[in-house]
C-alpha cells in the first residue's frame, strides 16, 4: 500500500516540470537539511526524490561511513518532504531555513566593498582577471601568465606561474571548478598575493623554493553564471545534445574511472559527468595544461567547498587505497592539525574521498595521481560544515584564507620531510 502511494507521489513529482531561467534565480524559503540515513530504504527514497524532481538538490551526497547527506528542498515540496521524513523515520536537522536570506546578506556585504579588490568581498571574474593583470605587471621577474584554453562560451581560462628560481619542485592548484564555490577563487587569489608580497619568513621560503602553477577560476562560464543568474550554479555551461538541460559537472569529466561511481548520465543532474571523458572544454584545457608541465609537478591541489576536508584518492572505491596512502594521510594530517591549532579552531577531517565524503569518479586528483604520476594529489574542501554551505559569508573569507595558508605551510613541510619535494626534472 505504501509502495503504491509512494510511486504515485513520485510520478507527480516527475511530471511537475522545471522552472525556466529568470533574470536572477531566487531561493526564497528554500531549506537545506542534514539527513541521517540509517538503512537502504531511506537512502533509495531520498535518491529517488532527487532523481525525479529538480525541486530537490543534493548539496552533499550520501557517505556510507558518516551516514549523512545534505539536501536542499524547494518550499513547494516542503510538506511532501516532511511527510516522507516522518513516514520513513529519517532523522534530520534543519541547517539553513531560508537560503535566499543568505544570498541577500552576501550581496549586502559585497556591496560595502564594491569599489576595491580584496578579501572582504567576493570578486567577479572580470575583477579577478584585472587584478591578475596588475600582478603580472608588478612582478614580471617571477610571474608568467598564460591562457590554457577557452570555455564553451569563449572565455579565456587563465593560469599564473610563480617561480623565483629554476629547478624548484612544482605544485599545481586548480580552483573554482564548480561555479558556486566562490571561496575557492577568493582563497587562491589571497594565496597568490601572499606568495608575492608577504614578508613572513615561512611564506617567503614557501614562495621561493617551489614553482606554483595556479588556475584561479577553471569553470569560468559557471562562475560568471553564478554571479549573474544563479548563485548556486555548479556545472559548466556547455549544452547537451540529448537534453534541454545545460552543463556538466567538470569534476566528473576527467579520464580516470570515468562514470564508474558518483557521476550521472542524466544531463539534468548536478553531477552529470558529460557525454564522454574530456568532453568539456574546460577539463580538456586543464588536462592539456597539466600534461604540458607534468614532469615538473610534485603535488596537485584542487580547492573546493564545503565540508572542511583534506581528501586523497580514491573516490571510486573504499576497498582499495593508493600505495602511498599512509604518507598521503600524514601530509593531510599536518594540514588539519595546523588549521585546528589556530585561534579559529576549525576542524578538518582527512581520508580518501570514498571513505570521508562520498563515491566519485572522473575527478581531478584521481586523474593527476593515476595518469600523471603526481604522488601527492588532494582535494581540499574549505569552510564550512553546513551552517552556510556554499554561501560562506564574506566575513569568513579572510579567516579561511589564513587557515589555508597555515595548512599549506604545514602540508608542504611534511611533504618535504617525507621526500616528495625533490625536483622531478634535471636542468
Amino acid at each position: 500500500m505504501h509502495l503504491i502511494w509512494l510511486f504515485a507521489s513520485l510520478v507527480v513529482l516527475a511530471s511537475a516540470g522545471t522552472s525556466q531561467d529568470s533574470e536572477q534565480k531566487r531561493y526564497d524559503n528554500h531549506r537545506v537539511y542534514e539527513l541521517n540515513i540509517s538503512n537502504n530504504v531511506q537512502l533509495k527514497i531520498i535518491n529517488k526524490l532527487t532523481e525525479l524532481s529538480q525541486k530537490y538538490d543534493i548539496w552533499k551526497e550520501y557517505n556510507a561511513h558518516t551516514k549523512q547527506m545534505h539536501v536542499m528542498v524547494n518550499p513547494s515540496e516542503e510538506k511532501r518532504f516532511q511527510l516522507f521524513l516522518r513516514l520513513f523515520n529519517i532523522n534530520n536537522e534543519l541547517l539553513i531555513p531560508n537560503l535566499q536570506s543568505l544570498i541577500d546578506n552576501e550581496s549586502v556585504a559585497n556591496a560595502r566593498y564594491s569599489t576595491t579588490f580584496g578579501w572582504s568581498r567576493y570578486n567577479s571574474l572580470a575583477e579577478i582577471y584585472t587584478w591578475l593583470d596588475g600582478i603580472l605587471a608588478a612582478y614580471p621577474e617571477v610571474t608568467e601568465g598564460s591562457i590554457i584554453g577557452q570555455s564553451y562560451e569563449g572565455r579565456d581560462i587563465r593560469a599564473i606561474k610563480i617561480s623565483y628560481k629554476e629547478g624548484n619542485p612544482g605544485v599545481v592548484i586548480e580552483s573554482n571548478i564548480h561555479g558556486c564555490e566562490w571561496i575557492t577563487s577568493a582563497t587562491v587569489t589571497y594565496f597568490i598575493n601572499q606568495l608575492l608580497t608577504s614578508e613572513d619568513e615561512q611564506v617567503r621560503a614557501l614562495a621561493e623554493n617551489h614553482d606554483w602553477y595556479i588556475v584561479p577560476v577553471l569553470n569560468v562560464d559557471g562562475f560568471v553564471y553564478s554571479h549573474e543568474k544563479d548563485r548556486l550554479w555548479r556545472k559548466n555551461r556547455q549544452p547537451s545534445n540529448t537534453s534541454s538541460c545545460v552543463g556538466a559537472d567538470p569534476n566528473r569529466n576527467y579520464d580516470s574511472h570515468w562514470m564508474e561511481q558518483g557521476g550521472s548520465s542524466d544531463p539534468c543532474a548536478s553531477n552529470y559527468a558529460g557525454a564522454y571523458a574530456f568532453s568539456e572544454p574546460e577539463i580538456k584545457a586543464m588536462s592539456d595544461y597539466i600534461i604540458s608541465i607534468k614532469d615538473k609537478l610534485n603535488i596537485f591541489l584542487g580547492f573546493h567547498s564545503y565540508s572542511q576536508l583534506v581528501l586523497s584518492p580514491y573516490g571510486h572505491t573504499d576497498l582499495e587505497f593508493p600505495d602511498n596512502y599512509d604518507d598521503m594521510m600524514q601530509v593531510a594530517k599536518a594540514y588539519a592539525d595546523a588549521v585546528e591549532a589556530m585561534p579559529y579552531g576549525s576542524v578538518y577531517q582527512i581520508g580518501s574521498s570514498a571513505t570521508v565524503l562520498y563515491f566519485t569518479s572522473g575527478g581531478a586528483k584521481e586523474w593527476a595521481y593515476n595518469e600523471m604520476d603526481i604522488e601527492l594529489s588532494y582535494t581540499i574542501e574549505f569552510r564550512d560544515t553546513g551552517r552556510y554551505g556554499f554561501m560562506l559569508p564574506p566575513a569568513f573569507i579572510l579567516p579561511n584564507c589564513e587557515e589555508a595558508m597555515t595548512g599549506l605551510l604545514a602540508m608542504m613541510a611534511e611533504s618535504d620531510k617525507l621526500g616528495y619535494l625533490k625536483p622531478k626534472y634535471v636542468l
